[in-house]
């Protein structure tokens, strides 16, 4: 699975459509779509799933009026329940010069009771786009996996938290996998061959868990992981307990990880509901580092951060207070089809 940095020939987006994933806030939420697509467009093509061609006219006439460059768009016209492309979208691999979609199976993040229309989109895409698609089974049974739970640094070593995977409880994905088992698995599926497991997610992140909350690579050797400053919020103490782990984890050639502070922003709450707001859910574009922000003082000192470890490429910030009412945000919403 190549690192995100490498170079993209396209993003996929999932435009929204249903008030599951941000209720009350339907009609604000689309624009902030549109200014995704007009950051990611200079620098590759953005693949727009839509569920019908009603959704696509409305698509079509957000992005013209946010100014996006509408040759740089292809739209797909399949039925989804929801827009987090970044955990039912194809998760592409790459093997020499020659791709194919490893094919996890996706059931709402054990957790909610929709269809089965967002765990077909990367049969479609492969088909669409003419590359193998490759199941990813274990005993005969399909994995349950989301891409949300998967960082990798495109050299071998892979992130994740054992509280998404192992926990044997809640939103269990595959009854009786240990950390062995899913170890063999990433490393058949994606290549692999140095997992390091981090513990909890963040208050309020319905996935139970996602990794790309709490710490993310900015190249092969260094990972940014974010760190609550107040000790009495309830992520102080896992975020804490993470950046430890960190510290003494080794990258697969048996270095140390090089690792950076992120800052946490003020918990943001919505209908009274703690939601998972996190500067760790940025996505990189071949045009642009974008960067989820929230009206927060701490805003400014993430975007510097960053701006200093991505040198090769504009930091740029996406505003998300509305985006997060869904439980997630930049990272979230998007998927990279590598080149």
């Amino acid at each position: 699975m190549p690192a995100e940095w490498d170079r993209h020939e396209a993003t996929w987006l999932v435009w929204p459509h249903t008030h599951f994933d941000w209720p009350g806030k339907t009609n604000v939420v689309p624009w902030a779509f549109a200014e995704m697509a007009r950051k990611i467009s200079p620098g590759e093509t953005v693949r727009i799933v839509v569920d019908r061609k009603d959704i696509e006219t409305r698509a079509r006439r957000a992005l013209e009026r946010a100014g996006v460059d509408m040759g740089k768009i292809v739209f797909h016209r399949w039925r989804t329940e929801s827009c987090w492309a970044r955990d039912f979208g194809p998760i592409t691999v790459k093997r020499g010069g020659e791709r194919a979609i490893a094919r996890f199976h996706f059931n709402h993040w054990a957790r909610y009771e929709l269809g089965p229309k967002d765990a077909k989109i990367p049969e479609r895409a492969a088909m669409e786009l003419g590359l193998p698609l490759r199941p990813v089974m274990r005993g005969g049974e399909a994995v349950v996996l989301e891409g949300g739970a998967l960082e990798v640094n495109g050299r071998g070593t892979l992130i994740t938290t054992e509280e998404c995977l192992l926990d044997q409880v809640n939103q269990v994905r595959n009854p009786g996998f240990t950390r062995e088992i899913y170890e063999d698995v990433l490393r058949e599926a994606l290549g692999a061959t140095n997992v390091l497991w981090l513990g909890r997610g963040i208050a309020g992140d319905d996935t139970h868990g996602h990794v790309d909350d709490l710490c993310r690579f900015v190249n092969p050797n260094t990972v940014v992981c974010v760190r609550e400053s107040d000790s009495g919020d309830v992520n102080y103490r896992p975020l804490e307990e993470n950046r430890e782990r960190l510290q003494s984890m080794r990258l697969e050639d048996g270095c140390a990880l090089n690792v950076v502070e992120l800052p946490m922003p003020r918990p943001l709450y919505f209908d009274g509901d703690r939601l998972p707001a996190s500067y760790a859910n940025f996505y990189i574009t071949n045009a642009a580092v974008l960067v989820p922000t929230f009206n927060d003082p701490a805003d400014r000192a993430a975007l510097g951060i960053l701006s200093e470890l991505f040198t090769d490429r504009p930091v740029v910030g996406i505003h998300c207070v509305d985006l997060i009412w869904g439980l997630g945000s930049l990272h979230c919403l998007t998927q990279q089809l590598p080149a």
